[in-house]
């Protein structure tokens, strides 16, 4: 028997009392973390941080300061280029979206992503938030095929980001939210996309791209073959702008 505050309690019925109680679970911070930013979005941001660290340890190799900047062999080999995509390094579409020019390159970026990127996986679920992150880079990568110059090395990580800052405005617009706030970022960002040194092509190219597919998830929100043929015919297009030779 087990003393208990008002006489004794038999074992058994002790342990039959307790098996039908609910036991509460064990969590771990990076549940926690990913039930409140979204798992995607905290997936997006560590592949972004690894490759910022590899790009980071390639410039340290090299003499250059990593705090300042990630310059390095690496980052000219994940960088993407008009000419060079031209001669079939198809890669560097995937490898510039998730890297980044320097330190305060990446914070700001991955601020934005915790941000606006949670609140989009809220809205859109797992898959169309991660369809829209990465139809934003294709819609940088185009833009940069198109309209930058030769050989002019560019990373593209912030077009993913411009991408989701066009399908937020796509989202409180068809909702008829208020828009002030979201405009006055992205003209602050624009206005800051066309300084000397910053591809205002890869980010006006995922922003529109952005906007392009929030614009279909939205139209199609009840009608799933819709959101996903019109998404379809957006990478494909994109894909022919980036891929044949159209410059």
């Amino acid at each position: 028997m087990n003393p208990a505050s008002v006489g004794f309690q038999c074992p058994d019925d002790v342990r039959a009392g307790n098996a039908g109680i609910r036991q509460p679970r064990r969590t771990t911070g990076l549940r926690v973390a990913g039930r409140r930013f979204g798992p995607v979005t905290l997936t997006l941001i560590g592949v972004n941080v690894l490759v910022a660290l590899a790009t980071a340890v390639s410039a340290a190799t090299q003499g250059v300061n990593p705090l300042r900047s990630f310059a390095s062999p690496l980052q000219n080999a994940f960088a993407t280029a008009p000419v060079v995509i031209d001669q079939g390094e198809w890669w560097r579409v995937v490898t510039s979206a998730f890297t980044h020019v320097s330190l305060v390159h990446l914070v700001f970026n991955m601020l934005a992503l915790l941000v606006f990127g949670s609140e989009l996986e809220r809205q859109l679920g797992r898959g169309r938030y991660l369809t829209l992150y990465l139809v934003s880079a294709l819609g940088g990568a185009a833009a940069i095929q198109l309209f930058a110059p030769p050989y002019q090395g560019v990373v593209g990580a912030s077009a993913a980001i411009y991408g989701l800052l066009g399908g937020l405005g796509v989202l409180l617009l068809s909702r008829r939210e208020d828009l002030r706030g979201l405009l006055t970022l992205l003209a602050i960002n624009l206005v800051v996309s066309f300084l000397p040194g910053i591809s205002w092509q890869g980010h006006l190219g995922g922003l529109v791209a952005g906007a392009l597919v929030a614009a279909v998830m939205v139209l199609g929100r009840r009608n799933r073959p819709v959101v996903v043929g019109g998404t379809a015919l957006l990478v494909v297009v994109l894909l022919v702008l980036v891929f044949g030779g159209l410059r």
